[in-house]
């Protein structure tokens, strides 16, 4: 019996090059994440972390300067994507930065549950991400959201079609 050969890893040059490609897709050429302000943190070690900051078109109660919860649920929800954009990188280690970004081009939200915890308050908020599943067509998440006080203020799960 033969095995196949491995492809050999991707170079650190082609990693660092796929990882500048998912911090531009991410920041600036989905739309919705820069209308949001979402900037890429860390993509590694740990899990992949975005920042923003609380601006007046975000505030969903004006009285008291709450996170619109619509903003909180849409930067979970992105976060859960973006998880899965990294792992899915690092699940194809052979592959070339184009390969692995096209494998975005299918990517969608299934399902989302989002649990509001606490009033969105703060001057700036760290959401995180970890995948609890990367099958070959649906990928899942558990999300976190924090506040500039380390706060937690809301949590979320989805499932992301992958493929």
């Amino acid at each position: 019996m033969t095995t196949a050969p491995h492809a050999p890893p991707r170079s650190a040059a082609e990693q660092a090059r796929l990882d500048e490609m998912i911090v531009d897709l991410f920041e600036r050429r989905i739309t919705f994440n820069e209308v949001l302000g979402l900037k890429v943190e860390s993509l590694r070690p740990g899990p992949p972390r975005l920042r923003f900051d609380m601006r007046a078109p975000l505030v969903g109660h004006y009285l008291y300067g709450r996170l619109h919860g619509g903003v909180t649920s849409a930067v979970l929800d992105a976060t859960g994507g973006f998880a899965l954009m990294v792992a899915i990188g690092d699940k194809h280690p052979s592959e070339s930065a184009e390969q692995v970004m096209h494998r975005f081009a299918k990517m969608g939200t299934i399902d989302l549950r989002v649990d509001f915890l606490r009033p969105g308050i703060g001057s700036h908020f760290v959401a995180t991400a970890e995948v609890t599943r990367l099958g070959g067509r649906v990928g899942s998440t558990q999300m976190k959201l924090v506040n500039d006080g380390g706060t937690l203020v809301a949590t979320a799960a989805a499932a992301y079609m992958i493929s």
